[in-house]
């Protein structure tokens, strides 16, 4: 009997015994195709020797120091790195050990800022409606995702939320997808105006939508205009790339894509690759100023913040996105990875939309192609297609509640960067088969 307290009780899950590039093995031998990275995690697969011996080097020098004492090599080291490849304007970095920590620092210096540049009266925090930030309660709050927040909604923040940019479900028929970007984007402006501007805080967005839409980009312009919003009413715009960033939709910064940069900027997962828990913070001069020459003190942390091996880690890792050119590998590879796609399932009378950038995928189920009618939420048809997807040694991320939290379905890739094609063979006709199965 186990002592562990599991995401899932009902479940039995295989032990992981050994990761070999983007195969995960289990203590029974079985291979399993990672084409979900975890959770849009692994982006260099599960063996990458420059990583580990990077941990390993860090070990043999120190494992720890509290960062109320120390500062160390590989975290000021880091530091400059990100700066180095970061949208304009950005310019310190405060490390965490994850994503919803990066979340809540990111809530808590704005907070603060504000307060520090006496503006008291900002505190209300503008999110979307299907986000996802994380699950510590200030990040819980600002996601737009009810299933997610629904038992915990006594215990949170007071946020609001306005329309995704979700252009297979919102576009108008005879609407131009710039048009739509921007009549969604002013719902900010609105809700900014009914709130009233001297109160609102902070804007909050994840640039492509990962776990709740399922590899959801913007149209182009609409973040621009998001941006335009933001500076009009002195509001700070939160950039959300804990799942989307680090090279995940072909750019080391999903943002630059659209144009712009942000006042604060989350990532995680890809920056540790898996091998260490690690995430960051990355906001403007502006802002580390403002705190810098008022109070001195960002009333905030963790224990493990700024770990010299996590930062050890990440930074061989960043070497290998960037010198080693696996960012742009990811670009090629999710052009291929969606073609494949689009080549089996652009036609399936159950595939309502295919979507995304770089190695960041979804693709939608639906009962109807042509009115684009969900599949009934009892079918938990998502969770039927993990389990069918995981038994043929694919991993995948299906997620149910696309459309507004209860109704719709969508399954989300994000491998490794290092998959060749015969991988994408392989994660096209196991997917294939778990869709036949589970359908």
């Amino acid at each position: 009997m186990s002592h562990i307290f599991p995401r899932n009780s009902r479940a039995r899950l295989p032990v992981i015994d050994h990761g070999d590039g983007v195969y995960l093995v289990d203590k029974t031998g079985k291979r399993y195709l990672d084409g979900s990275g975890g959770a849009a995690v692994s982006c260099l697969g599960h063996s990458d020797a420059a990583v580990t011996a990077a941990i390993r080097a860090q070990l043999d020098r120190v494992a720890f120091a509290h960062t109320g004492f120390f500062t160390s090599d590989p975290a000021e080291r880091l530091a400059d790195t990100l700066i180095a490849h970061a949208p304009e304007g950005l310019d310190r970095v405060y490390l965490v050990s994850g994503g919803s920590e990066a979340v809540e620092a990111a809530l808590k210096l704005a907070r603060q800022y504000a307060l520090e540049t006496g503006q008291p009266a900002r505190h209300r925090v503008i999110a979307r409606r299907q986000s996802y930030h994380g699950n510590t309660l200030g990040a819980l709050a600002t996601g737009g995702n009810m299933w997610r927040r629904e038992p915990f909604a006594p215990l949170m923040i007071e946020t609001t939320h306005i329309a995704p940019c979700y252009a297979y479900r919102g576009q108008a028929e005879g609407e131009g997808a710039f048009d739509y970007g921007q009549r969604v984007a002013n719902e900010l402006e609105a809700e900014i105006l009914r709130l009233g501007p001297e109160t609102v805080l902070a804007f909050v967005a994840e640039p492509v939508v990962g776990a709740t839409l399922g590899a959801v980009p913007a149209v182009d312009g609409y973040f621009r205009r998001i941006r335009e919003i933001c500076d009009t009413y002195g509001v700070l715009l939160i950039l959300d790339e804990v799942m989307c960033g680090m090279g995940r939709t072909g750019t080391l910064f999903a943002c630059t894509q659209d144009g712009i940069a942000p006042d604060i900027l989350t990532i995680a997962k890809g920056l540790g690759a898996g091998y260490q828990p690690v995430g960051a913070m990355l906001c403007t001069a502006a802002i580390h100023d403002a705190i810098a020459e008022g109070s001195g003190f960002f009333q905030h942390g963790h224990t493990y913040m700024g770990h010299p091996v996590a930062a050890a880690a990440a930074l061989a890792v960043l070497g290998r996105l960037t010198d080693d050119g696996l960012v742009a590998r990811a670009r090629t590879m999710g052009t291929r990875l969606r073609t494949a796609l689009q080549d089996a399932f652009g036609q399936h009378p159950h595939i309502g939309d295919i979507r995304g950038r770089g190695l960041f995928l979804g693709l939608e189920l639906v009962a109807d192609r042509e009115t684009k009618q969900p599949f009934d939420p009892a079918r938990k048809l998502h969770a039927r297609l993990k389990a069918a997807a995981f038994e043929a040694g694919l991993i995948c991320y299906p997620m149910g509640g696309t459309i507004d939290g209860r109704q719709g379905d969508h399954v989300l890739l994000a491998p490794p960067f290092i998959l060749e094609d015969t991988h994408i063979d392989e994660i096209v006709t196991k997917l294939d088969s778990a869709l036949a199965q589970s359908l």
